[in-house]
């Protein structure tokens, strides 16, 4: 079932009236971008049914009623890393063992899925022994296999060392995966951009500066890409609205960014494991101001085996319109944190009778947005 509409609240009506979230929501209602001042301001004193209505005002202005997913699977090459991040529960650093899928593995898993797949998501460890070679070389066997599967690969901290080890500048190293096969970039590696925090719980990982530098290019390059940010463990709300305040400003530059999703912080299996987990109200804060601070990003999704398919669907009135896809059983990133699904697989007709129960109208999408019909 919906959620009750919070709009009819009078302390959400109340909260609006006070001075310094009159001039807010008076940004949110005319389309203006808030201030970093203001977007702290909601993180430390809005109510969240508050939240949940701004939100819901530029969730309809960008999507209407639509809830978009695709249908579509991941593949994790590796837990093999150079990195050592101190929240990550899936490099070799912190599992029982290491492994790595060859290339015909690879390609088995790229000949399971149905025609009816669209998206291959590719992503995981930064592997010491592959080169950008190897990875354009892999690009161009799937895309010979399915020559209309939209391919999302390799994210900015896996680009950055491989395009580094093979002596190329950044522009180089996307053209030449780009004419290899790569469609679009995801969004992992974000973290938290604050240089301090970011030094504290991932110091060996790709700098601020380069992840946002490579999404620059590759949006100059016609890659569109996501953006992602790690919440929810050291961080403060002052780093979070930091983190949002340089994805849109490189939004304003390029408007290459298709989504942005928050990712929940889980603690098992990592060296981060004593920090408790934020609450669901917590959760829903985050997208809701993500929601709203992101004024010039068209989606907002809900990672849905990170946050768990009930929350997920909840997100959905607070600011959310995208569950992200199928996933068929193809991610161990986060059951191996201890995220509640450990097998994330979803039906189309599960993924469309949830957006039904939140009160949105399901759209099956391509990568790009497009409905499929």
């Amino acid at each position: 079932m919906p959620l009750p509409d919070p709009a009819n609240s009078i302390s959400i009506i109340q909260q609006s009236l006070l001075p310094e979230f009159e001039v807010i929501t008076e940004k949110v209602l005319s389309g203006q971008p808030l201030s970093p001042a203001q977007g702290l301001i909601l993180f430390e004193k809005a109510e969240l049914g508050f939240l949940g209505v701004l939100a819901d005002v530029v969730r309809k202005r960008y999507n209407g009623d639509k809830a978009w997913f695709v249908r579509n699977f991941h593949i994790e090459p590796t837990n093999i890393c150079v990195n050592r991040c101190r929240f990550c529960s899936f490099s070799h650093h912190f599992s029982a063992s290491k492994w790595e899928l060859t290339v015909d593995d690879i390609l088995a898993k790229v000949d399971e899925q149905e025609e009816t797949v669209r998206e291959i998501h590719i992503t995981g460890a930064v592997h010491p022994g592959r080169d950008i070679v190897y990875y354009g070389e892999l690009l161009k066997k799937i895309r010979s296999r399915r020559p209309g599967m939209h391919v999302k690969a390799y994210s900015a901290v896996e680009l950055d060392y491989m395009i580094k080890k093979a002596g190329m500048d950044f522009e180089s190293g996307l053209k030449y995966l780009r004419d290899c096969g790569l469609d679009s970039v995801p969004g992992g590696g974000a973290e938290i951009f604050d240089e301090t925090v970011r030094s504290a719980i991932c110091g060996m990982k790709t700098t601020t500066a380069d992840w946002l530098e490579i999404h620059r290019i590759a949006h100059q390059l016609g890659l569109p890409s996501n953006a992602t940010m790690l919440y929810g463990h050291v961080e403060s709300y002052a780093h979070r609205i930091d983190h949002l305040e340089r994805l849109r400003q490189l939004q304003n530059q390029t408007n290459g960014f298709n989504a942005f999703i928050p990712l929940k912080f889980h603690r098992y299996n990592n060296e981060m494991k004593d920090i408790p987990e934020v609450s669901v109200t917590e959760d829903m804060k985050m997208y809701a101001i993500s929601r709203i601070y992101l004024d010039n990003f068209p989606h907002i999704k809900a990672y849905w085996p990170a946050l768990g398919r009930k929350m997920a669907q909840v997100s959905l009135s607070f600011g959310v319109d995208d569950m992200d896809g199928t996933i068929n059983d193809s991610t161990r990133i986060y059951s191996l944190a201890g995220a509640e699904e450990q097998s994330p697989v979803m039906t189309v007709s599960a993924m469309r009778q949830i957006i039904r129960e939140a009160g949105r109208d399901p759209v099956e999408r391509d990568s790009l947005y497009r409905p499929v019909l």
